[in-house]
């Protein structure tokens, strides 16, 4: 059996908050083991002093010692994973802190989290397995071309993508709505392999990503299956012809949000999440519906309005619908409030994930949003840059799962 993966936890209050066997139970889940750096009594006060942040909390000064212990090398680890409690803001900046010193000092993949009472294993799921994945495969993902013919395809929570790719170059791809898993994945394929002019025979190798990766990749037999933070990245970096040097990926998916570091083509930092459905593009599918228009008609109306004249609350679903509802009751214009929820999704995005991120240069955004102008424009405005959508951004889990997929392909 494959050794666990070491992660080392850096954290504040989950004994407290009853939530630490949470998160050993989703490590155990990836295979990952996790574990508390081991450093003397007389070197914390030192590492402290040196971190140079004034802090109260004594587990958090133990924290940055071991950190300080783990960027030093006196502690050997394959990952990190950073927890604090949401409600304090001091630990918050620690988190924070932290999180950008032992990214910036070392090549250790990070993950920092905010956690609650009602935090669970299956919440922190995807994150352990990340940081799993990019532990174990670091030479699967500074893979840089796709060779052969392979299949990708994407189980996602609103819809449900597949790429064919034949020696780098994308030939057939399938889209759809998620119903059923497993009939919208053999629609997708279908449709998917006929644009490609192939049969499911001609296929080397198949990738999974997505919410349904597990399902969808034990029917097919997938050769690859993988959480989307790392799929989605090398697929973004790939697209984008960026896989030398830094860049941010941003992936504002129907259920939630990701932010990812990326680094020569390998996620270092991620977070994933939000504090509500209303910085979604579900809430985006809800506001175009609400204005009587198609999805794919919400970016050029947005881009003809001006979203400072309607206040917006997207913080949470209920309440950002209720502002569509009394926007138009007061009179707002249809372009006016479409540019709004674009804004409100972009500013949560930038307050709640962006923050946790060190933001470089390409800012690459991917997914089905990223179709929408008026969320990139917003998006591009709070981060006073221009933002980057590849070509077939909508299939960037797809894509790169066909991408990692080629690794597998056997040599008869």
């Amino acid at each position: 059996m494959t050794a666990p993966v070491r992660i080392a936890q850096l954290s504040c209050g989950p004994d407290y908050s009853g939530v630490q066997h949470e998160i050993e139970a989703a490590a155990h889940e990836v295979n990952g083991e996790i574990f508390f750096p081991d450093i003397a009594l007389k070197d914390i006060q030192r590492d402290f002093d040196l971190f140079g942040l004034d802090v109260r909390s004594p587990d958090l000064k133990l924290a940055i010692a071991r950190a300080r212990a783990l960027v030093d090398g006196r502690v050997e680890a394959d990952a990190v994973f950073i927890a604090t409690c949401f409600r304090c803001a001091e630990a918050a900046i620690v988190r924070n802190e932290l999180r950008r010193y032992i990214h910036e000092h070392s090549k250790l993949p990070v993950v920092s989290y905010s956690f609650t009472e009602r935090t669970t294993a299956g919440t922190l799921l995807t994150r352990m397995e990340a940081l799993s994945t990019i532990a174990r495969r670091r030479a699967l993902l500074a893979r840089e071309t796709q060779q052969g013919i392979t299949l990708g395809l994407d189980s996602g929570s609103s819809t449900t993508k597949a790429i064919v790719m034949k020696d780098n170059r994308i030939i057939g791809t399938g889209w759809q709505p998620t119903m059923e898993v497993l009939k919208s994945a053999q629609g997708v394929i279908d449709h998917a392999l006929q644009e490609a002019g192939i049969t499911l025979d001609d296929v080397q190798a198949t990738g999974t990503t997505g919410y349904g990766r597990f399902l969808v990749g034990k029917a097919i037999k997938a050769d690859l299956i993988q959480e989307e933070l790392t799929v989605n990245s090398k697929g973004a970096v790939y697209l984008a012809d960026r896989q030398h040097g830094p860049a941010t990926v941003i992936d504002i998916g129907g259920m939630d949000n990701k932010a990812i570091s990326v680094m020569d083509g390998i996620p270092g930092v991620f977070t994933m999440g939000g504090i509500c459905a209303g910085a979604s593009g579900r809430f985006l599918e809800m506001t175009a519906k609400r204005l009587g228009v198609d999805i794919t008609e919400l970016g050029p109306l947005s881009m003809k309005g001006f979203g400072g004249r309607v206040p917006m609350n997207s913080y949470c679903i209920v309440f950002g619908t209720q502002s569509l509802v009394n926007a138009l009751a007061a009179g707002s214009t249809r372009e006016d409030v479409a540019a709004a929820a674009c804004h409100s999704v972009a500013e949560q995005v930038f307050e709640q994930q962006l923050q946790e991120v060190d933001i470089k240069e390409p800012v690459l955004m991917v997914g089905g949003t990223s179709l929408i102008e008026g969320l990139v424009h917003a998006m591009g405005e709070l981060l006073q840059t221009k933002i980057v959508v590849p070509p077939h951004s909508q299939y960037i889990g797809a894509v790169g799962s066909a991408l990692l997929a080629s690794g597998f392909i056997r040599d008869d």
